[in-house]
């Protein structure tokens, strides 16, 4: 899972990304991108990792992306920073919520609509484009797909409305339209940016309506961040911090996304996979490898919960908790899952 990092100037993208990244400053060449790749913390693996005690314990991974050039406002006409980040699965919108020196008061809504309007923008030119090259190729006699293009007449409806696509679930799932990796149709998360002492939410009023939001107190985080354990403990109970920013994040981004993740053990392995919610077995078989999809039998399931109140896979056997599945079953957050397969 690749998350892009945005907002406007004096935000804090970067101590927001250093906080997120536990990584240390920059050289303030806002020219150069950063990428910084986290292990995404899960105490079930910690655990079935203690009771299975394999050869290897792996857990999924998030990347975290913060582009350079990073004054998207003072900058519209340069689509490049949006480039950058047309491959990632979800943006996070880093605002300003703090005061500051030379600073104006802080506008949450305005600096949503400022970045979302710049997301629009990107997109329109996107479907205008294409829908001129339909036309023309329609007049070279090529057919064009009637479901495209209506699919894209919606889209630019949307967007000379200024509406970003994400408000439109079945056109951000529309399989003709995935290619174009609309900006406007990503999730995104919107991280307000507070002061040290302000751990709560702006009033509604100066939220953005029907968006993801969630406080980060970016400065603290980021000291947080290059502490050592004993340090953190202490920092965290002084600041009332419940959890770190990077679980936080991680956590609601997950489920921004509709994310789960289902796990495999063994004496060789633990291991996490990520896939998303009400994804079919068959089709989770082929995150771990084609072939498992291709010759799948069965799925072999057990609930996480139902193995730590057994003790062991052996116990919850015998107690009939774990079950066979077939090709269309759910899989569940926390499943654990062996496949059975031939090919």
């Amino acid at each position: 899972m690749r998350l892009g990092i945005i907002g406007l100037p004096q935000s804090g993208k970067a101590t927001v990304f250093e906080a997120l990244t536990h990584s240390v400053g920059g050289d303030g060449n806002r020219q150069e991108s950063r990428i910084g790749t986290i292990t995404v913390p899960d105490p079930r693996v910690d655990l079935l990792s203690d009771m299975y005690k394999p050869r290897k314990t792996i857990f999924t991974q998030v990347e975290y992306f913060l582009p350079g050039k990073a004054d998207h406002g003072a900058a519209k006409k340069d689509q490049s920073i949006w480039t950058q980040v047309r491959d990632c699965d979800a943006l996070i919108h880093t605002v300003r919520n703090f005061s500051g020196y030379g600073l104006s008061a802080p506008a949450p809504r305005d600096d949503v609509i400022a970045i979302d309007q710049e997301l629009i923008i990107s997109d329109l030119v996107v479907v205008e484009k294409r829908l001129e090259r339909l036309a023309l190729d329609e007049r070279r006699g090529k057919k064009p797909s009637p479901e495209e293009i209506a699919l894209l007449g919606r889209c630019k409806e949307a967007l000379d409305q200024e509406v970003p696509l994400r408000r439109f679930p079945d056109i951000v799932a529309a399989k003709l339209l995935r290619g174009f990796a609309f900006l406007s149709a990503k999730p995104m998360l919107i991280l307000l940016n507070n002061d040290d002492e302000d751990d709560a939410l702006p009033g509604a009023d100066a939220l953005p309506e029907g968006e993801e939001c969630m406080v980060i107190r970016a400065k603290l985080e980021q000291e947080l961040a290059q502490m050592s354990e004993e340090e953190a403990k202490e920092f965290l109970a002084e600041f009332n911090i419940t959890a770190s920013a990077t679980d936080r994040v991680v956590r609601q981004s997950y489920e921004l996304m509709g994310l789960i993740s289902f796990f495999t053990v063994g004496e060789d392995e633990v291991r996490a996979w990520t896939i998303a919610r009400d994804t079919d077995a068959v089709d989770a078989a082929e995150v771990i490898h084609s072939d498992i999809k291709k010759g799948f039998i069965r799925a072999e399931v057990l609930a996480y919960d139902d193995l730590m109140d057994a003790g062991s896979y052996a116990e919850a056997r015998k107690k009939g908790t774990v079950r066979l599945e077939g090709k269309t079953y759910k899989v569940v957050d926390g499943d654990i899952i062996n496949f059975r397969f031939n090919v």
